[in-house]
């Protein structure tokens, strides 16, 4: 075993703060929650996503103290319960919806799940 690790060890979905920026080195140092610290080269920051909002589909994976979940002006194929599921389940503390009591409702009862057409089959059997 005692095999090299290569990469960051930071995934989709890890939030951390930038603790230093270092101009000379054109690099910036970044704490995550889980306290890893990783350097990223400035050529390097599209790695990055600045965020004081995300989207439900970006924030998978993580938890937040606080969500403030909009639910107006949305998308219809958005309206389903997999997506409301999901962001209510970001809030470990405290959870605001922002919505009408009928949107909320159409949401739970709206288990319509759509077939992705990712591509993803094509790709495998022609790799």
């Amino acid at each position: 075993m005692g095999g090299r690790k290569t990469g960051t060890g930071v995934f989709n979905g890890d939030l951390g703060q930038i603790v230093k920026i270092d101009d000379v080195g054109k690099r910036i140092k970044v704490r995550f929650d889980d306290e890893k610290i990783v350097w990223y080269e400035y050529s390097g920051l599209e790695e990055l996503e600045h965020s004081y909002a995300t989207t439900i589909h970006k924030s998978q994976g993580s938890e937040f103290d606080a969500v403030i979940m909009p639910i107006h002006g949305v998308a219809p194929q958005l309206l389903i319960r997999n997506i409301l599921y999901t962001g209510i389940t970001r809030a470990k503390k405290l959870l605001v919806l922002i919505g009408t009591k009928e949107t909320i409702e159409y949401m739970i009862r709206n288990g319509d799940v759509r077939k992705r057409n990712t591509g993803l089959e094509y790709k495998l059997k022609n790799s």
